[in-house]
């Protein structure tokens, strides 16, 4: 019997934002929980802390923009020997989810980082 791979969606999108039925599993990917926003407010279904970025790299980027590559660089090398990066590959085998962060930033954070090498190794 042959079958086609089921692909689901990965989104990104600010925790602050409300949630919405397309979003799929809410996933904050964040390791420090975000300010201002209660976890009943979020709406997330999972918090995997274990997935952001080390502290010592957070602390270094600082969402600089300047810093963006290196950034990408230093954090996909840190995600090739994380188990949360695993399990989170692991939730899109129940459908669609959206990566859910913290940051003003929207071009420039994690979650970007962390659905680019989602859809990567879905494809």
């Amino acid at each position: 019997m042959t079958g086609k791979a089921v692909r689901y969606e990965v989104r990104i999108k600010r925790v602050y934002e409300p949630a919405a039925a397309a979003d799929g599993k809410r996933i904050l990917v964040d390791r420090l929980w975000p300010r201002g926003i209660s976890k009943a407010a979020a709406g997330i279904d999972l918090w995997l802390k274990e997935v952001g970025p080390s502290t010592e790299l957070r602390k270094w980027f600082g969402h600089e923009p300047a810093r963006w590559e290196e950034f990408r660089s230093r954090y996909n090398a840190e995600l090739a020997d994380n188990p949360a990066f695993t399990e989170l590959g692991e939730q899109l085998t129940a459908g669609p989810i959206t990566l859910l962060y913290g940051a003003h930033d929207e071009a420039h954070n994690q979650a970007v980082v962390l659905a680019d090498r989602l859809r990567k190794a879905r494809s």
